[in-house]
């Protein structure tokens, strides 16, 4: 298709045609339109526009300590998500501290938990927090791997579970 024949269709003056060829101008939506239905494709096809694939998020997997890690939140600071794969190993738990709160949820297989002097084994749909200034450790208990939440409020914060909906007080 010409320049010509273009403006005849779309009704833009060849000039502006050609400077938007040229890249003399920026195309608006009020010109790109019209060429789009000038040569019949979708707007999206005449821009270029990227393919809407999947809308999800997909956050890449790291490896951490023989740890699936998966991070479920994109923030620096505040309140930390993961979802973490731990496969069993043979290797003596470690404990460890630092700055934080955590919140673990199991969502499949067993994880074992070392919070100080409590060693305690939890199944799916289980839920522990604590203070991370306590030694800890996590891993999978047994020889099937384990899946987990682990949310982490590195100063501090903590989730707030509510069981039951606040009662409301009289005149409240």
């Amino acid at each position: 298709m010409t320049l010509t024949e273009l403006s005849e269709a779309t009704g833009i003056s060849k000039s502006t045609l050609s400077r938007l060829e040229s890249g003399q101008r920026k195309p608006s939506l009020e010109l790109l339109l019209p060429i789009a239905e000038a040569h019949q494709v979708p707007l999206d096809e005449l821009v270029g526009a990227p393919e809407v694939g999947d809308p999800r998020v997909q956050f890449v997997p790291q490896d951490r300590n023989g740890r699936v890690v998966i991070p479920l939140t994109r923030q620096a600071g505040g309140l930390q998500a993961w979802k973490v794969i731990i496969e069993p190993t043979d290797e003596p738990p470690k404990l460890r501290i630092h700055e934080g709160y955590e919140w673990l949820y199991v969502l499949a297989g067993e994880m074992r938990l070392i919070v100080a002097d409590h060693d305690i084994t939890m199944g799916r749909g289980e839920v522990a927090e604590f203070d991370t200034a306590v030694p800890h450790w996590f891993g999978a208990a047994g020889d099937q791997p384990v899946e987990l939440l682990s949310l982490l409020g590195q100063s501090g914060e903590r989730i707030h579970v509510r069981a039951a909906p606040r009662r409301r007080t009289p005149g409240g």
